[in-house]
Protein backbone atom coordinates (compact mmCIF):
# COMPACT_ATOMS: atom_id res chain seq x y z
CA UNK A 1 0.00 0.00 0.00
CA UNK A 2 2.87 2.24 0.66
CA UNK A 3 4.21 1.81 -2.64
CA UNK A 4 1.14 3.36 -3.93
CA UNK A 5 0.81 6.15 -2.14
CA UNK A 6 4.53 7.18 -3.00
CA UNK A 7 4.98 5.95 -6.63
CA UNK A 8 2.89 9.03 -8.35
CA UNK A 9 5.32 11.31 -6.45
CA UNK A 10 8.06 9.71 -7.12
CA UNK A 11 7.47 9.84 -11.21
CA UNK A 12 5.90 13.10 -10.72
CA UNK A 13 9.46 14.27 -9.21
CA UNK A 14 11.25 12.72 -11.75
CA UNK A 15 9.38 14.62 -14.53
CA UNK A 16 10.02 17.87 -13.21
CA UNK A 17 13.57 16.43 -13.52
CA UNK A 18 14.14 16.44 -9.44
CA UNK A 19 15.41 13.52 -7.64
CA UNK A 20 13.60 11.56 -5.56
CA UNK A 21 15.62 11.16 -2.89
CA UNK A 22 17.01 14.66 -2.16
CA UNK A 23 14.57 17.25 -4.69
CA UNK A 24 17.98 18.60 -6.39
CA UNK A 25 17.59 19.50 -9.83
CA UNK A 26 19.18 16.49 -12.20
CA UNK A 27 20.56 18.64 -14.76
CA UNK A 28 23.44 20.10 -11.65
CA UNK A 29 24.12 16.08 -10.57
CA UNK A 30 27.24 14.12 -12.30
CA UNK A 31 26.51 12.89 -16.20
CA UNK A 32 28.85 10.17 -17.47
CA UNK A 33 27.95 8.68 -21.30
CA UNK A 34 25.94 5.06 -20.94
CA UNK A 35 24.99 3.22 -23.53
CA UNK A 36 21.14 3.87 -22.97
CA UNK A 37 21.56 7.72 -22.74
CA UNK A 38 23.64 9.22 -20.02
CA UNK A 39 24.38 7.86 -16.12
CA UNK A 40 23.37 11.09 -13.73
CA UNK A 41 24.17 10.53 -10.39
CA UNK A 42 22.74 12.91 -7.91
CA UNK A 43 24.39 14.29 -4.71
CA UNK A 44 22.92 11.67 -2.47
CA UNK A 45 24.15 8.96 -4.51
CA UNK A 46 20.93 7.85 -6.08
CA UNK A 47 21.29 6.78 -10.16
CA UNK A 48 19.16 7.70 -12.78
CA UNK A 49 19.38 7.16 -16.48
CA UNK A 50 18.53 10.08 -18.92
CA UNK A 51 16.91 8.82 -22.13
CA UNK A 52 18.63 11.60 -24.65
CA UNK A 53 16.00 11.19 -27.25
CA UNK A 54 12.84 11.11 -24.96
CA UNK A 55 14.39 13.04 -22.58
CA UNK A 56 13.27 11.86 -19.59
CA UNK A 57 14.71 10.63 -16.40
CA UNK A 58 14.13 7.27 -15.20
CA UNK A 59 15.67 4.94 -11.83
CA UNK A 60 18.65 2.72 -13.14
CA UNK A 61 18.28 -0.61 -12.59
CA UNK A 62 21.09 -3.04 -10.69
CA UNK A 63 22.47 -4.01 -14.41
CA UNK A 64 22.96 -0.68 -15.47
CA UNK A 65 24.64 0.61 -12.57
Amino acid sequence: MFKNVIAPIQAWLMSQGKCVGCGMLLNKAKRKSHKYGEKVTCKCERIYIFNLKDKKYRRALLDEV
